[in-house]
Formats: C-alpha cells, structure tokens, sequence
C-alpha cells in the first residue's frame, strides 16, 4: 500500500528517523558514538558506535535487546520532558559518555543503564524507576540521575545508591529544569557535575508560587483533569535556587541576588576555573554572568550585560583552557564569540552556537548569510577559518581532532554525516531514513524593501504563466527560522504546492540570523511588525512572479505562533488574506507564559496597552473570512483556552467560524492518523473556502 505524504511524515518523523543523531567523538577521536533506529519507520532509536578509521558500526544498546518482550514504558516526568524537548523518538533519545571515554549511560524505560564501552556490555542498574536525565561524573566512577523530584547518585558498579536531595514538600523537585527553563531557556539539564566528581551543583525549585490551571479530559468525563502549575505572564514563577551539594549530603545554596536577578539562565563547571552561572533579570533587560566560589560559594560578577529590550539568552559561558572565559554576547549589532570581555569574532557573522572550545580558538555554528549556517573555528586572535562552506545548513561535533560535520542542503533533501579525522580519510556514518518520495523545487528571494528571506514552491507540474493561489505557509515569531537553505525543510511545502497552491515561507522581523536590531523589531509589536512582513512578501512574490501568483486568492496556515499570526491576518487584513488555518494559536498572551511573553511585550500589569495591540480577542468583530482553529486539548504549553476564548468572542460579535479539537492531543501531533487526516482536511478546507475563479464563456 502506497502511503499518502502526510502519513508517511507522520510514520518517519518528518524523515528524521534513521538518520544519527546525539553525536559524541571519544577522546582519542578514533571512535564515534550515536544514536540511530533501525530503519526509517521505527522509533527506537539505538545507541552505536563507528571506528573512524575503519568504517566499521557496531551496537552499543538496542533497547529492543535490553527490555524484551515487556517493551518500553515512559514515567510521566519523562513524558513531560520529552514535550518540552519536542522529542517524538523512543528507545534511546539521548546518553552520556565519561570524558575518559569507558563508560556510557541513558535511561530506558523507567530505569538506569551503563554500558562498558570496552565490553559493549549493557547492564540495568537497581535504582528506583523513573530516572530522568542521568549524567556520569568526570572521573567516570558514579552516575547522578533525577527520579521523584530527588536528586540521587549511584557507582558506576551498582552499588551505593543513594538520595543526595530529596523534597521537602509536594511542590519542590531537585536536580530538574523548571518548566521555564525547559519551554522558553533552552535549558533542559538541572544538575553539573564538578570536575573531581565529589559534589554537583543542582537546581531545587518550588512551584508553590505558581498558579494552578486544570486540563481536563472531555473525551473521558470520569478523569479528574490533570492539575498543573503554569505561569502565565505577570504571574509568578517557580522559586529557583541553585545548591552546592557534596557526596556525603552537605549542601550550600549558591548566593546571589534573586530578586534582582529571578531566572536561573546558564551554569557550567569545567577544569579550567571556577564553575560559572549566568542569571536573568525578571523584565530580561539585565544579565549577570558569575563564577562561584567552590570553597563557601559566593558569588563574584565577570559579566554584566544589559540590553534595552531583552538580553538574548545564548550558549553557557564558560572557562576555556587558560582559564579566559568565552561566551557569545550582542556586541556592535552581532552576536559574536567574546574572550575576557573582548569580542573576536568579526561583524557581519551571527554566530549561533558553541561547537567547541579550544585551547586557542572556539569552533562555532555561524551565518554570514541567514539561510546558511557555517561551521567555523574563530581564533582568540581574531582569525577565522571556515570549516564548510556552500549553500547548505551544517552543524558539528569535535573531539579528539576529529570533527564530524552534520549537512543539510537544497540540493536533494538529505541528511549528510561525515567524520573528519585529523588525519586520514573522511568517512560517512550512515543513514537509513526513508526517502522523501520527492525532493522539493524551491525559489529562494530576498523579499521587498527589507530583503525578506522567503521561500517560494510551486507544483512539479507546474506550467509556468498558470495562476495560482497562494498559500503562505509561515512560523513568523522568534526564535524560529523556516528559511534555510536545506531541502528537507521544504518537503512539506511541496507537498501542499502539489495540492495545487503557490506556497510561500517567508522569514519575518524578529526571526534569527540576521543581527540584534532585526530580532528586537518585534519588542511590543508582534502583531503590527510581524503581518507586515507576510504581506510584504507576498507582493514581492506577485512581482517576481506575476503569471503565476493569484494575489485574489490567497490562503494562510500556522501552527503555534504561526497559528496566531494565521488567525491575525484574517482578522486585521481580509483585503490580503482569503482564508485561514490556525493550529494551537496564541489568542491572548496574557494566557501565555512569563518568559517568553514578557521579552517581548513586557508586564502585562504595566503595559496592558500592548497586550490589547496583540491580543486576538478584541478583533473577533472584524472576522469576515473562513478561519479553522484546530487545537489539542491536553496541550500544556499553548492551553485550548486560547482558541476557545477567541471561539466565544467570535460566536458573541455573530461570526461564522469552524472548530476543530482534539482529544487526547498535546501542541505536538505524532500520531500517524491525527497528522494525516488534519493535514488532509486543512487542504480541504482551503480549496472549499478560496474565492472561485470566474470562468468567462469564451473560456469556458
């Protein structure tokens, strides 16, 4: 049976499986480690590892080995941890490998598994169920892992398994990021490790503070809803602190000013000095970098960092061999490398993030065009070598000077990865992912006034001089960029341009890549700022191709802040958009939580103003084009209330509209009926809701 594109999107993860990821280059650099499924359909990914010089693979750990018949069965905080990391794979998503580069560790299944990468034996260590995130120390002696909101320790051997911090009441959890750090601070980790592997400093938080909200289950009225704590902007947040905490239980909390500084941002502990945090003002217009004092853990500043919007939360800092301390930091209207203060990095280039650090040089993620991200070693003297080049996207990994390079291009829509040994031939660790049954044709322009990034697909069959409607396809918000030159990011896109559409991806004000000022945009205008430049950039289409854009027929899909910029544009420009599909969409960000709403509109209580400018509620009058809200109803992060309170605006002002729930359904749709059947009926909804093209007799 011939598999239709959504469903097959859905099976592969949009073609993801298969390909190897979680990447780690031992110390040596003669062996790589990663994870891969067995094929491009299952999602048990596999922990394996490479001989450089040889080509040749070999298992590490096959969960389907270690767990047997009994299968996989995830805890509840491991579930929550994998929505917030957006991770749909099973088995094993993630590991950890001792610096030495002899034992490896992950959790499966509920529990804890070593593996002696001398023996490639696996063994289940007795530990209780639930471990979260275990982490081996330096010296490669003990694991520290996170289970029921404790904190614990256990010797490599088994033995010795113990509680390090434990709860005092329902509220507190140890060694866990809080749900701010993990949805809006990229911060999923909430222990480290000091170098010698006799203490850790670790993260308690008590979520007392935090209001309560109630999910509840509509398709199972029996079930109490689910109780959760969430801080929606201007409310208050969990209470975090950061503990010094020794093997034998001593423990010191880690001193700074928390009301000053509310958000526990970034922490790291090398060899190399001092363990180093980073911490956040609540408005984020002010940051502290900070070494610790290990010996009574107080505080002394090495950086402070200010910005008249938000100070952009970036890769930890960090000391370097010699004890110079890098980080990336906005300087001159770039993020660049900075070393002691100083920035070595040139303009021109937004770096993106840390590869690596060096004894003279960090090797970093980099853009000198938006669309392409680089790979390339900034030297503490200022020089630069760039380690790939090309239209193409690129990450890596370093270690033991070998550097494996990760490329996506748009040339065919594949995943490349190859390893670089510092001496010898490169070789292709390989992939078993599903072929995309097409590989995409995009148009890349730099749009309009503004040299909007913009993606351009139009069907293979596509007879040019052929109006089309258009359906803009767009994420629009920060922090998240569609626009990059890698084809398999646009194999959804053709899809849609096959239903019969010219789909248009276009990269706003306030996306990444392209510099402080044009991310800062957006700062209190998310809906003014970031429409114009979807309307921007469908004129600029219509120009660059004016036989084969139908600008009177022009549709528009999101999902999250897509989804809410989707909704806003019928909303506040029927004249340009036609219809609209909006998938969990932002409606009031007021419901919407502190972190990331309060960057970029402020206090809600001091600017309310602002909130109503951005707020969908107030505009449910002005609705006068089709629009389909689709929301999960046990979604966590974007709640159903959005989509349910802009629902009961429109129905109060008398405007026709179409809900779409989905029971069961989180702001991830994995499942393989779900995703195919609302992809297939969003299609359907716009093609019965654009205006029809009036057939003149003569044509006729």
């Amino acid at each position: 049976m011939t598999l239709s594109y959504p469903r097959l999107a859905a099976r592969t993860l949009r073609f993801t499986l298969g390909v190897p990821r979680s990447i780690t280059v031992a110390p040596d650099g003669r062996t790589v480690r990663f994870v891969r499924t067995s094929d491009g359909v299952t999602r048990t990914g596999i922990l394996r590892e490479i001989d450089v010089a040889t080509g040749e693979e070999a298992v590490l750990a096959d969960p389907s080995v270690l767990l047997g018949e009994s299968g996989e069965q995830l805890s509840a905080a491991e579930r929550v941890r994998r929505e917030r990391s957006r991770e749909s794979a099973a088995g094993i998503v993630g590991y950890d490998v001792d610096p030495a580069g002899r034992w490896a560790c992950f959790a499966l299944s509920g529990g804890l598994w070593v593996v002696d990468l001398r023996t490639r034996a696996s063994r289940r260590l007795p530990t209780p169920d639930g471990v979260v995130d275990p982490r081996l120390d330096p010296t490669g002696r003990r694991i520290a892992y996170a289970a029921g909101r404790s904190l614990r320790v256990i010797a490599v051997d088994g033995t010795g398994d113990q509680a390090l911090a434990e709860p005092e009441g329902a509220t507190e959890t140890w060694g866990q990021a809080e749900f701010i750090a993990a949805e809006e601070m990229d911060r999923m980790r909430g222990f480290w490790w000091a170098p010698d592997g006799e203490s850790l400093l670790v993260e308690r938080f008590d979520e007392a503070p935090v209001q309560e909200w109630h999910i509840a289950d509509p398709e199972h009225p029996e079930r109490r809803p689910a109780t959760v704590r969430y801080p929606a902007a201007g409310t208050p947040n969990a209470a975090v602190s950061l503990w010094h905490v020794s093997l034998d239980g001593d423990r010191r909390q880690v001193q700074w000013d928390h009301v000053a500084f509310e958000y526990l941002a970034r922490v790291s502990w090398t060899e190399h000095g001092d363990p180093v945090v980073q911490v956040l003002s609540r408005d984020q217009r002010r940051s502290q970098v900070l070494a610790i004092d290990p010996a009574d853990d107080s505080t002394r500043v090495l950086r402070d960092l200010s910005d008249d919007h938000w100070v952009e939360l970036t890769a930890a800092p960090r000391f370097a061999p010699g004890g110079r301390l890098v980080s990336l930091e906005d300087v001159d209207g770039w993020r660049r490398v900075v070393v002691d203060g100083v920035a070595v990095s040139p303009t021109g280039w937004q770096v993106r993030s840390v590869v690596a650090v060096l004894d003279d040089a960090v090797v970093a993620t980099a853009s000198h065009e938006p669309t392409e991200i680089q790979v390339v070693r900034f030297g503490f003297d200022g020089t630069l070598e760039e380690l790939t080049v090309g239209a193409a996207v690129h990450g890596a990994v370093v270690g033991g000077g070998t550097t494996v390079v990760v490329r996506s291009a748009l040339d065919h829509p594949s995943t490349t990865v190859t390893a670089h040994p510092a001496a010898g031939d490169a070789v292709r660790i390989g992939s078993v992912a599903e072929p995309v049954p097409f590989e995409p044709h995009v148009h890349l322009l730099a749009a309009g006034d503004r040299e909007l990034r913009t993606a351009v697909v139009f069907p293979r069959d596509h007879t040019p001089g052929t109006p089309l409607p258009v359906l803009m396809d767009p994420y629009g918000g920060p922090h998240a960029q569609r626009v990059l030159a890698s084809a398999r990011m646009f194999t959804e896109a053709q899809w849609l341009a096959d239903q019969g559409f010219c789909v248009v991806v276009a990269d706003g004000r306030g996306t990444p890549g392209r510099g402080h000022a044009w991310e800062r945009e957006i700062a209190g205008a998310f809906a003014d700022v970031t429409l114009d430049d979807q309307v921007d950039a469908l004129h600029a289409v219509a120009a660059a191709f004016p036989g084969d854009v139908d600008t009177s027929r022009v549709g528009i899909m999101g999902w999250s802040y897509g989804g809410y910029l989707a909704a806003l544009a019928v909303l506040k420009r029927p004249d340009v958009f036609h219809v609209a599909v909006a998938g969990a969409p932002v409606t009031e960000w007021r419901l919407y939580d502190t972190c990331y709403t309060e960057r970029y509109l402020g206090d809600p209580t001091a600017r309310p103003d602002v909130y109503d400018a951005n707020s969908l509620l107030p505009l449910a009058a002005d609705l006068s084009r089709p629009l389909l809200l689709i929301h999960g109803l046990a979604d966590d992060n974007v709640v159903a209330a959005h989509t349910l309170r802009l629902s009961s605006a429109l129905m109060a002002a008398g405007r026709s509209h179409t809900v779409l729930p989905l029971a069961g359904v989180t702001h991830m749709t994995p499942q393989e009926t779900v995703a195919e059947n609302l992809k297939l009926l969003q299609v359907r909804f716009l093609h019965e809701n654009l205006p029809r093209v009036e057939v003149s007799p003569q044509d006729a």
